[in-house]
């Protein structure tokens, strides 16, 4: 009996390979969350929906997906990331098949909910086995990048791809064109990636804290996303927010005490992991509110329709790509991780605060364009960086786990972004059309507050990275002469 070759020591071929099919399912995944939007009115239309049943449409995926990104990691941990990424990605095509066929809104609502459980289990690992993949230092901040730029323009191209779907042929291809794509990436992630098998679930199943976890974060999302119905302050959304703490604290204590818990706190003793987590929480919650934003400014108040106000994104994913693809790897090659952080977010705050100066007559070319630009510069320098920091793990066995954990932390930021900043710019807005200002004028004031705002996010961001992020220090001759054992190789 044959043991396995470790990833890495796979050839380079097949390692990029990997990636590649790697980044195709996380992107078909990350594009779902997205790509749905451009086609709620259609179907509405076409099924009945009810405005306020509508909305669930994108919400039972997000639930499922938020609540089991951590769980969906440690499980990678357990069984083997390669056997949870290939049964997400079954899991996730059969329910865009069934979603794409569906005739009623609760048929719909379901399967998206189960499209979410499977692009929880693939998308928790997927960054995980990367690391595990590539442990050389030039090979993995290639490799970062890529992932990257993968996770930054999959939300800009699914409105994109969603209004080029709906238009030309119908809502449930924006579905349906999952399948195809789903099965090759199975047909090759059995065939091409390697796979080592998981430590076993004795070493770590913990059904309480699985519960535990599990519950609590899909409450708190779904309480971040009533709070635009209910406002932050009423009694029901209070109730909800406090439910969903006592579960996560409640997770923490059984964390602390279990013999063998779901999550060793352990990993946040390191400042980089804790300090990663927190900067992407900040600058999720404040891009994701950018991007609705101005999907809102771009309709509202300069009168694109869906399909020109996809388009009218694509110079912030291109630079993204010119930067994530070509520079990245170089800049943290050259000048470590950290510096590279703190430049990037830099850049992105100067975009946001330029687009709150944009005004309710914008010209795209002069007012957008340059602040989309910037935007791109940043994030494609500051992602590859921040994701390596967030999976700098002492231990090959806790790259699920951590894996898990940043994508949970994306996940949460997202909504917490949007709720916080569509609150502010609808107060904001509500404030100025009492002053007897426009429709056009007091949408533009709301937005212009929430950009402030999405920059004060990041401004945070950046004290942290600068203040709380530390660089690991050199590796020493001796070990540069030994293959790299786990993921802390060179990702500083």
């Amino acid at each position: 009996m044959t043991t396995p070759a470790p990833p890495s020591a796979q050839p380079s071929r097949s390692r990029w390979l990997a990636l590649g099919i790697l980044c195709t399912g996380n992107l078909m995944i990350i594009l779902d969350g997205s790509i749905v939007t451009v086609a709620l009115p259609t179907i509405q239309q076409d099924l009945g929906f009810t405005q306020s049943g509508l909305a669930w449409v994108v919400n039972s995926y997000l639930i499922a997906f938020a609540g089991l990104l951590l769980l969906s990691g440690r499980l990678g941990d357990l069984l083997g990331s390669k056997n949870v990424f290939t049964v997400g990605l079954t899991v996730f095509t059969a329910a865009s098949l069934a979603c794409g066929v569906a005739s009623a809104p609760w048929a719909l609502v379901t399967f998206r909910f189960v499209q979410g459980v499977g692009g929880a289990l693939a998308s928790a690992v997927a960054l995980g086995m990367i690391i595990t993949l590539f442990q050389d230092a030039a090979e993995r901040a290639k490799a970062l990048a890529v992932y990257a730029f993968v996770a930054a323009a999959g939300s800009s191209v699914g409105l994109i791809l969603g209004g080029v779907l709906t238009q030309s042929l119908s809502w449930e291809w924006v579905f349906l064109v999952n399948v195809p794509i789903g099965v090759a990436a199975i047909a090759l992630t059995l065939r091409v990636i390697p796979g080592l098998p998981g430590i076993g679930l004795r070493e770590g199943a913990d059904v309480a804290g699985s519960l535990l976890v599990t519950s609590g974060l899909m409450l708190l999302v779904y309480t971040i996303i009533k709070a635009e119905d209910y406002t932050w302050g009423d009694a029901r959304t209070l109730g909800l927010l406090a439910g969903s703490l006592v579960l996560l604290t409640a997770f923490v204590v059984r964390q602390a005490r279990a013999a063998k818990p779901l999550l060793s706190l352990h990993i946040f003793r390191s400042r980089n992991i804790s300090g990663a987590n927190l900067i992407m929480l900040l600058m999720v919650a404040g891009l994701f509110g950018y991007q609705f934003c101005t999907a809102l400014y771009f309709q509202n108040v300069l009168g694109y329709d869906a399909l020109k106000t996809g388009l009218a994104f694509l110079p912030a994913p291109v630079t993204i790509a010119v930067v994530s693809l070509g520079l990245a790897a170089r800049l943290n090659q050259r000048f470590g991780a950290r510096p590279v952080l703190i430049g990037g977010l830099l850049l992105v705050a100067v975009a946001l605060a330029l687009l709150a100066r944009v005004p309710s007559d914008g010209q795209y070319a002069v007012d957008i364009v340059p602040a989309f630009v910037l935007l791109g510069l940043g994030f494609g320098a500051a992602m590859p960086a921040l994701m390596g920091q967030a999976m700098s793990v002492d231990s090959p066995g806790d790259a699920g786990i951590a894996s898990g954990l940043v994508n949970t932390t994306q996940q949460v930021g997202a909504p917490i972004g949007t709720a916080v900043l569509a609150t502010v710019a609808a107060s904001r807005t509500a404030s100025l059309l009492k002053d007897n200002q426009s429709q056009v004028d007091a949408l533009t004031g709301g937005f212009r507050l929430a950009y402030a705002l999405s920059a004060a996010f990041v401004v945070v961001s950046l004290l942290v990275a600068a203040f709380l992020l530390r660089t690991p220090p050199a590796p020493q001759p001796e070990a540069a002469e030994q293959a790299p054992s786990d993921a802390t190789a060179a990702t500083g």
